[in-house]
């Protein structure tokens, strides 16, 4: 909690260091001790924002260092409500070279001047403050050695491309799938979240999509806005520019005829309840062209209801088996069991277990050992201990959420950040730039 507090506040921070750059760009030359004084503050700001990725650090702040972090969010706060309402009263802000003359003619009345130094001196007192605080209470900034990079992370993450435990089920539906039958044929691969319904989806969508006319990937999520994914549907089959902002049974009435004389392949991603199911498929028609539908879902009654009838099947996922789980796992950090040294062997097999045979759960705990030296028995014992407290029977979630929780505390610090940003947006939304950068 004390890093997802931090990386909030450094988020804020830069943010309003941006702003103050603006402030000090070379279009303001003319007004010298504006800019020294921003300067000023400026430099201030830094040196805390490195002070707080110091302690995104450390795992546990005292007391007093966890209130000096939440004062400099709340004091970056205020300054940031200080300079926008500067902006927005000198100019606008959209217009950035007429902001900037138009700041420079303001300034050169007596009022707007003594109006802005009244500002730039509660800005100030603001950093002064806070800055005075750090010092009367001592606080101390721990740092922690920084990881070193091990090179072979790239390697391994291409060589996860082989999937592990997938083979069987992959090789299943396709031999299902691409038989000779001309009805619509509809599989529910349905399990629980990290076994890799997704992964197998898509490994048997690239084997089998070169065998027909067209084929797409429809995300539906918890929440579905259905015209939204319909409507993405439809630019995948090349022909959705027109249809944006149509009302719901045009979009159903465009896909349909946009299939009706073709033969098509098309993956429903995490369908969570059959009333959005029984939207979806009205999409799809049954032409006899030996179309194919393929849902995942982790309920297994939605993954029944699309599966009513003699042309469709439930493939239900199984965690991988224990001699899956260790070559999944030992590929990607050792690209092999036997090239794991000897005195990590007893620990890497406790962390298996804890994973619970989940290849979400054993692909992210891996990529965190391999993001340092493979000989820190320290660091492996350090993982280890984090995940003791998990109950051998409740694997599914609790080690999923201790698993994603280490490797979230592992991440560089702007990208812990920028992950924080992104969680802002509901699952599966489609994220404007211009949209994640105004935040």
């Amino acid at each position: 909690m004390a890093g997802i507090m931090v990386s909030a506040s450094t988020g804020v921070m830069n943010s309003l260091l941006g702003k103050l750059a603006t402030l000090m760009g070379d279009e303001f030359a003319k007004l010298k001790n504006l800019r020294n004084e921003v300067k000023d503050i400026s430099n201030e700001l830094s040196s805390m924002k490195d002070a707080l990725e110091c302690l995104a650090d450390v795992d546990e702040l005292d007391i007093q260092t966890a209130r000096w972090r939440d004062a400099v969010r709340e004091m970056s706060y205020d300054i940031e409500d200080i300079v926008n309402d500067f902006m927005c009263k000198i100019g606008e802000k959209h217009k950035k070279s007429g902001f900037v003359h138009e700041i420079i003619q303001r300034l050169k009345t007596s009022k707007d001047r003594h109006q802005i130094a009244g500002q730039i001196e509660e800005i100030k007192k603001l950093v002064h403050e806070t800055s005075e605080r750090r010092e009367r209470y001592r606080l101390n900034v721990l740092t922690s050695g920084n990881l070193a990079v091990d090179q072979r992370v790239v390697a391994l993450y291409e060589n996860a491309s082989k999937r592990v435990g997938m083979e069987g089920p992959t090789n299943e539906l396709v031999i299902w799938l691409e038989d000779e039958e001309k009805k619509l044929k509809i599989v529910s691969i349905v399990g629980f979240g990290g076994l890799g319904k997704t992964t197998l989806a898509n490994e048997v969508y690239r084997k089998l999509k070169g065998e027909f006319h067209c084929g797409g990937f429809v995300p539906v999520s918890q929440k579905p806005n259905i015209s939204k994914l319909l409507h993405s549907l439809l630019i995948q089959l090349g022909c959705g520019q027109s249809f944006k902002d149509c009302e719901l049974n045009v979009l159903l009435d465009q896909l349909r005829e946009n299939l009706e004389n073709k033969r098509y392949i098309i993956i429903i991603d995490d369908l969570w309840d059959v009333s959005a199911w029984g939207i979806i498929k009205c999409a799809f028609p049954e032409n006899d062209l030996g179309s194919r539908l393929i849902v995942t879902t982790r309920i297994k009654n939605v993954g029944e209801a699309c599966c009513l009838g003699h042309h469709k099947r439930i493939l239900e996922m199984k965690p991988l088996s224990e001699e899956d789980s260790r070559k999944l796992f030992f590929d990607r950090i050792f690209c092999s069991e036997e090239a794991c040294p000897g005195q990590l062997r007893d620990v890497s097999v406790e962390i298996l277990k804890k994973c619970g045979g989940l290849p979400l759960a054993i692909i992210s705990i891996s990529s965190l050992l391999a993001s340092g030296s493979s000989h820190q028995y320290e660091r492996w014992k350090l993982v280890w201990n984090s995940l003791r407290s998990v109950s051998d029977t409740n694997l599914t979630l609790e080690a999923m959420r201790q698993i994603l929780n280490l490797s979230y505390k592992n991440l560089p610090h702007h990208l812990k950040t920028c992950f924080l940003y992104l969680g802002m947006f509901p699952e599966d939304y489609i994220i404007e730039t211009t949209v994640l950068m105004g935040q």
